[in-house]
């Protein structure tokens, strides 16, 4: 799920760097905290992954379009959290005809307590020239026994709260005692919940001339942390809060049942690039197993990623023929077992035998505990990338610059299978036009893999395909929440085309992130290595077919109809005036476009009269109906 901060003009360029920075250090890695732009707010689907909308600071009175603001008041009441710094609001118990509309931000009302609350976001700007003295201010929380002496450049807002209104709570107070009034607020707005900071977090810092300081940082992090969990959100607990993640080497093994896949992968690397590789994004250097042990004891020691000048440098630890790595120095993923279950999972899906010149998907793996991104890694490397036979999984338990769709971040705590395959076919055997298939392939595979028995079983039928490219589970309350997504890169060179196909999965994730484990108790203990090796054993057959029949989809096509969420279902087209209501009925087997019909008029029940969508023109909200036409 996603934390949006808004960064329109009217945004305090330094309100939202600080309060970007902390809500990151508070959520990740169980949201991930991006920017979200006006455009953003009236042209594309943000709702349905927002797990939380803040507004930081506006130097001048915000003043949104009424679709931006309805679409946010809708998005509250449904269950939304929103989030305003540097706010001054107006609460009532009834009565929401006495407020002046016009003047306000942003207007929010519960309807089942008659509460009503008009809040403005702004934070005036002073004249040229003038000294800016610091306010001190003493905050003290409500929820627990933090109190600090702290100060801003500015006198706070106001906040207004009446007594008697029940579902307001006052999480933080300024003043002195028997003074004091809130700094920070929660109310309860139909199923969702607004929070407003009298104060600019971000701009609090430690009075009286002392410096920035741990004590003040922590006093800070306190109180937004409290402020967040009253709204609803989860906060990390543990070491994964606690820790900084930093990369690790990683490793390149091969299957011990095909143990010459070795010389076949780290061949082309060591005679071309010897020891080290300072390619286009990244650079790279090979170890064998013997230097493998103090690389990898020297960055688990280090701590941090910038310990040394070597430390963006991506280590590579070779393995030679079928050997392993030793368990302790991959503690979060056992490839040994990943192995062992490839094996079984090839066994039961009727995988070729393997022969000298080639492997199956998943026989060579390059494992790494902490990435930057398997996807980046592979396909903006391009002497990397060129130097790699193939097929080649690539697997990590952690990502700290994860790639997803348009742009948008793939958070990824403990629990998460982020992997990418590494695949080449002539053009002549696939041609260009049907490449995009690939990644409703994928996503049917791992759709078909989560059934079988030794991943979820009968709950894998939860798992269902949005269209284009993404994975979601249905609940037992029906609801829809995301859980992996797909993302296709193709390169051509020489009439061969080079595909990397990058997935994110959640398997073992703990709420709020949904995730596999939460569906049911398996016949079978869930393992990320057992559904990494379950997704390549269903995968393979479904590729050799795919090939053979020239990129044809059309053998899959009934079977991803039944997996996917959104047959005959209604949907609106905002891109054309007037809006078109149409129906779902499936995908072109040319191109893959998003097939529908009419709901009303000649092209329903009569002359079939289609409208084809792409997700590339078109910004798709189908989990609420609607497809509209993509910023740009």
């Amino acid at each position: 799920m996603n934390v949006l901060v808004y960064s329109g003009p009217e945004v305090l360029n330094t309100s939202f760097a600080r309060a970007t920075s902390y809500l990151k250090a508070s959520l990740v890695p169980h949201y991930a905290v991006q920017p979200v732009t006006l455009q953003s707010l009236t042209s594309s689907p943000w709702s349905d992954t927002c797990a939380l909308l803040v507004f930081p600071a506006c130097r001048d009175q915000l003043s949104l379009p009424l679709p931006v603001r309805t679409g946010i008041k809708d998005y509250v009441e449904r269950g939304g959290l929103f989030l305003g710094l540097r706010a001054s609001s107006r609460i009532t118990g009834s009565g929401l005809a006495s407020l002046d509309l016009r003047e306000s931000s942003f207007r929010f009302q519960d309807r089942t307590t008659g509460t009503s609350l008009s809040c403005t976001l702004e934070s005036p700007l002073l004249p040229a020239g003038k000294v800016v003295n610091m306010t001190t201010i003493l905050l003290r929380s409500t929820q627990s026994d933090s109190t600090a002496v702290l100060s801003t450049d500015s006198a706070p807002t106001e906040l207004e709260v009446p007594d008697g209104t029940g579902n307001v709570r006052t999480l933080v107070l300024y003043g002195e005692k028997d003074e004091e009034r809130p700094a920070a607020i929660a109310s309860r707005i139909g199923e969702g919940c607004v929070g407003l900071w009298a104060l600019d977090i971000g701009a609090l810092s430690v009075s009286q001339g002392v410096g920035e300081d741990s004590d003040t940082e922590r006093t800070r992090r306190t109180f937004l942390n409290e402020t967040l969990q009253q709204l609803g959100l989860k906060l990390p607990g543990g070491a994964e809060s606690s820790t900084t993640l930093h990369l690790l080497p990683q490793f390149l093994t091969c299957s011990p049942a095909s143990p010459f896949v070795a010389d076949k992968i780290q061949g082309p690397l060591l005679s071309q690039f010897g020891a080290k590789l300072k390619d286009e994004h990244d650079t790279f250097a090979f170890h064998t197993v013997a230097e493998g042990k103090s690389v990898v004891q020297k960055a688990r020691s280090s701590g941090r990623e910038d310990a040394d000048e070597d430390a963006a440098v991506k280590h590579i630890i070779m393995y030679p023929s079928g050997q392993l790595p030793n368990p302790e120095d991959t503690p979060l993923f056992n490839i040994s077992q990943f192995y062992s279950d490839l094996a079984t999972a090839r066994s039961k899906a009727s995988a070729p035998i393997v022969n000298t010149e080639s492997w199956g998907i998943g026989e060579a793996l390059l494992y790494g505990e902490v990435v930057t991104s398997t996807q980046t890694m592979l396909d903006k490397n391009h002497r990397f990338l060129s130097a790699l036979p193939h097929p080649l999984l690539s697997i990590a338990t952690h990502q700290i610059a994860g790639r997803g769709r348009g742009g948008n971040n793939w958070v990824s705590p403990t629990g998460c299978l982020q992997h990418s395959v590494l695949l080449r076919v002539p053009l002549k055997e696939v041609p260009a036009q049907r490449l995009v298939f690939i990644q409703y392939l994928y996503a049917l595979a791992v759709a078909e893999a989560c059934r079988d028995p030794d991943v979820l079983g009968p709950f894998g039928e939860r798992v269902r395909i949005k269209w284009p490219n993404d994975l979601y589970v249905v609940t037992d309350a029906g609801e829809k929440r995301k859980i992996g997504g797909i993302l296709v890169h193709s390169s051509f060179q020489g009439g061969v085309t080079t595909i990397v196909i990058g997935c994110g999965l959640n398997v073992l994730n703990v709420p709020p992130i949904a995730s596999l484990a939460q569906l049911g108790s398996p016949p079978r203990a869930l393992t990320v290595e057992r559904t990494a090796a379950t997704i390549m054993a269903t995968f393979e057959p479904m590729w050799n077919t795919f090939v053979s029949e020239r990129g044809s989809f059309k053998p899959f096509m009934d079977l991803y109809l039944d997996r996917w969420l959104h047959s005959d279902q209604l949907v609106t087209v905002t891109s054309v005036t007037p809006h078109r209501s149409v129906r779902v009925v499936g995908i072109t087997e040319e191109h893959g476009l998003l097939r529908t019909i009419p709901e009303r008029g000649t092209g329903y029940g009569g002359t079939q009269e289609y409208i084809d969508l792409q997700p590339d023109g078109n910004s798709f909200d189908l989990m609420s109906g609607l497809i509209m036409s993509k910023a740009r």
